[in-house]
């Protein structure tokens, strides 16, 4: 979380005040991130893990958030942020058995490795990733995401809700689905004709689709014109789409998905592509 700057000074009715001035974000609303596209919930989820990675190489060691909750996040441009350090601990726990190393959750409980020092094995660490399990990656990383993701994203889910050995922030790496074939070319071929007008728009003729980026129309980012027509061919009501010069942060593009064309606008920005009917 960013800090833009702070203020201490000694109350006589409040001993050894701390004001902080952060940015602003948005609360966190489950429900509302569950009806946002799978590309926006993936980048809160990849946030999450740098978090995690930082949380477990910290300059104070492992870093655990005792009170790991949405509550305690807020939404900064898109991404995660830990607004609340209060519950924020360095400790890890003293053992002289693995059975002192116990870790209990509503679902499940874990029983951790004593090391030779005395300490439970990445405490810490494991807490911390089996909450970001529970919390945020079992309802925000399986949800309508895409087919091409599903065996990796099901590895992650399963890693961290069973603390197996690559339950492990330095194994949760995002290199992997941000250049996964989510961002690719989708090299499947269209048996569909669609005919091209450059600098044409359609303004109306919308159709709700979910997920959208836009809630009175069908609005999804494409990786080409490829993918566009695969997409227009799955949606029956689907008979034209309009390709913008906006893009998501992954670098894919925005398109319009249109049920009709009979009325063309011209646009300089916007390319316009019709399907062909026999």
């Amino acid at each position: 979380f960013q800090l833009y700057g702070y203020c201490y000074q000694d109350s006589n009715d409040i001993p050894d005040t701390l004001t902080t001035i952060t940015e602003l974000g948005s609360p966190l609303e489950m429900i509302q991130l569950l009806q946002t596209s799978w590309e926006d919930r993936f980048r809160i989820c990849l946030s999450l893990v740098r978090l995690l990675h930082y949380l477990a190489h910290s300059p104070l060691g492992s870093v655990t958030l005792l009170d790991f909750r949405p509550r305690q996040f807020v939404i900064v441009d898109g991404e995660l942020k830990v607004t609340d350090l209060d519950d924020a601990s360095i400790e890890e726990s003293s053992c002289t058995s693995n059975s002192d190393c116990f870790m209990e959750f509503p679902a499940r409980n874990f029983t951790l490795p004593c090391s030779v020092e005395g300490r439970c094995e990445s405490m810490n660490e494991k807490r911390n990733l089996y909450n970001a399990y529970r919390f945020f990656f079992t309802y925000l990383l399986p949800h309508s995401a895409p087919s091409s993701l599903r065996p990796l994203l099901d590895k992650i889910v399963n890693a961290t809700g069973n603390c197996s050995k690559h339950g492990n922030a330095k194994y949760l790496s995002p290199s992997p689905l941000v250049n996964s074939e989510f961002t690719q070319k989708c090299m499947k071929s269209a048996n569909t004709k669609y005919r091209r007008v450059p600098e044409a728009f359609i303004p109306d003729e919308n159709y709700r689709c979910w997920p959208s980026y836009h809630h009175k129309g069908c609005l999804l980012s494409v990786f080409d014109v490829s993918e566009a027509i695969e997409i227009c061919d799955s949606y029956s009501q689907c008979k034209a789409f309009v390709l913008t010069n906006q893009t998501t942060w992954t670098g894919r593009q925005l398109v319009f998905f249109k049920m009709a064309s009979n009325h063309l606008m011209p646009d300089p920005d916007k390319i316009t592509y019709v399907k062909v009917t026999d």
